[in-house]
């Protein structure tokens, strides 16, 4: 039997009290790709106002804007990551690849420890 892989999430947890996480990162990823924020929300089975609010959020806690917008006209708008949403994402990927890195061990210690669900299910109905 094939276990999912443990994974781990990262969080971080800003001065002010903010945080932004592996979702929100998500969707500045998905914006970067598919050029829009209503593509974006599509791609992440996201209503486009929460992604909106979403946005609007990662945009006020940062210095300066992560996503820049452009107004509907012949082709629709768009969306883009400005150069501090780009660096943003960056950072945030390379603090998860090296957490992820330096607690192989551990994740796969704890893996070891929980039941998956699966598990959990056929200990249930007793096979």
């Amino acid at each position: 039997m094939t276990r999912p892989n443990t994974r781990l999430s990262i969080r971080i947890d800003l001065e002010n009290g903010d945080n932004l996480g592996s979702e929100e990162i998500g969707l500045l990823e998905a914006i970067q790709s598919q050029g829009s924020i209503t593509a974006a929300a599509r791609s992440l089975s996201m209503s486009y106002r929460c992604a909106w609010l979403w946005v609007d959020h990662i945009n006020h806690i940062l210095f300066s804007p992560a996503v820049r917008s452009a107004v509907g006209g012949l082709k629709g708008g768009g969306a883009t990551l400005t150069p501090t949403g780009v660096r943003f994402v960056k950072l945030y990927r390379t603090i998860e690849a090296r957490a992820q890195s330096a607690a192989v061990a551990q994740r796969n210690a704890l893996r070891q420890l929980a039941h998956s669900k699966r598990m959990r299910d056929a200990a249930a109905r007793g096979t």
